[in-house]
């Protein structure tokens, strides 16, 4: 009978909490102050985690930010070696996540296009 989470499910969600409280508390760089971590994905070996972030203003520029996190993943990776028990912390690859803003856009795609369809109410057949 298969586990309800796997270890890798396990490991992800804590190292995501784990990372979301150190980018909260203990980085100082003013480009990672508006990150939100969304998802993190690890490698089957649990060697390589992808961190998913997302910027609370969607309209910036994720290049900066990106930069920011890959020059603080070792002091990340350092911290989250004392945060969580396990053999090897994994290497920490950050990557943008626009899914929320893909969302927005496909929204504002609908709302157009239900007004366009929309008959004019100022018409009298």
């Amino acid at each position: 009978m298969p586990r309800e989470f796997s270890r890798n499910q396990r490991l992800g969600t804590q190292l995501l909490r784990t990372l979301s409280e150190l980018l909260r508390f203990e980085t100082k760089d003013p480009r990672i102050g508006n990150v939100s971590l969304t998802a993190v994905d690890l490698s089957r070996d649990l060697s390589v985690a992808r961190v998913y972030f997302s910027l609370l203003d969607p309209d910036q520029d994720p290049v900066p930010t990106t930069e920011a996190l890959t020059n603080a993943a070792g002091f990340l990776r350092s911290k989250l070696g004392k945060a969580i028990k396990v053999r090897h912390v994994p290497q920490l690859r950050f990557m943008h996540d626009d899914s929320a803003e893909q969302a927005v856009r496909i929204g504002r795609l609908i709302d157009r296009t239900i007004e366009a369809e929309a008959p004019d109410s100022t018409d009298e057949h």
